[in-house]
């Protein structure tokens, strides 16, 4: 199987780099080979190589300043996918891409399910929604993932926020009335490739579509923030629950943004654990890593 993978810099592309690597072979151009925004380059890219697969964990994921930046949002969150889309079914390759829960408003007291009502409030929401359109509109042989609160052990996310902080202040105040799912990216990675096994010898029709892909559970910022410092140490950090309302971001959250992992269960067996599991896994990579 030949691979084509884009964002391998990222959280989720970082794990994929390695997970992916028993699946088959690898090409994973960094950004001054192909940007996202140069549609011919990134057309001709995947034209060149032919791939297998196309695995997209590349995307404008600056929330707040997607809100003053639309245009550069919507060129990598929504014209690039489409692109891609398009590239694929003329190479015949499998598209696989990442989407957010942001896609929701947040307003459902129930985890979302795939066919929710989709109605995002922020600009992020609503390119990587026009993404996934793009590309249901070109291909039908695609998989797209949509997972929520990413963080790793690397790179700029909420935990490494928060051990920044822990570090420079005795008090941290963290939003207290949004709900979702932190996920570990290397679970994702990981699951990735196992669901690239299983699909290599079916027929597109046969898994084509959107699943959910997160950790089972459900917090807010301020729990999430309170596991992760009674597990490094950083328990004495005094963490004050904050409204929304009191931390006014340029875009917009969603209250609940959980999803419904069961079709993913259902259809290829994979079932992310629940997110105290995936915490606890990526303190302890982080550990092996240092």
């Amino acid at each position: 199987m030949n691979i084509l993978l884009f964002g391998k810099t990222g959280q989720v592309g970082s794990g994929l780099a390695r997970h992916l690597r028993d699946c088959g072979e690898i090409v994973a151009p960094d950004r001054a080979d192909v940007d996202l925004s140069d549609w011919v380059r990134l057309e001709q890219a995947i034209i060149n190589r032919r791939p297998n697969v196309i695995v997209n964990a590349a995307a404008y994921t600056a929330v707040d300043q997607a809100e003053s930046d639309p245009l550069t949002a919507e060129l990598v969150n929504a014209k690039a996918p489409g692109v891609m889309a398009k590239s694929a079914k003329k190479v015949g390759a499998l598209l696989v891409h990442y989407s957010t829960d942001y896609v929701f408003s947040g307003n459902s007291a129930q985890p979302y399910k795939e066919d929710s009502q989709v109605d995002p409030l922020n600009v992020y929401g609503r390119t990587k929604l026009e993404g996934e359109r793009a590309i249901a509109e070109q291909t039908d042989n695609y998989l797209i993932f949509r997972t929520s609160w990413v963080y790793s052990h690397h790179g700029g996310n909420f935990l490494s926020t928060m051990l920044k902080l822990a570090r420079e202040r005795e008090e941290l105040k963290v939003v207290n009335d949004q709900h979702g799912t932190p996920t570990y990216s290397n679970l994702i990675a990981a699951a990735t490739a196992k669901i690239l096994s299983l699909v290599s010898n079916q027929r597109p029709g046969d898994y084509s579509g959107i699943y959910h892909m997160t950790c089972t559970g459900m917090t807010t910022w301020y729990d999430f923030a309170k596991a992760i410092f009674e597990r490094t140490g950083s328990a004495s950090v005094c963490v004050i629950p904050i409204p929304s309302s009191e931390y006014p971001t340029p875009a917009q959250r969603p209250k609940n943004s959980a999803l419904d992992t069961s079709k993913l269960a259902r259809r290829f067996g994979v079932q992310l654990p629940d997110w105290h599991v995936g915490l606890d896994q990526c303190l302890m990579d982080a550990r092996l890593a240092s």
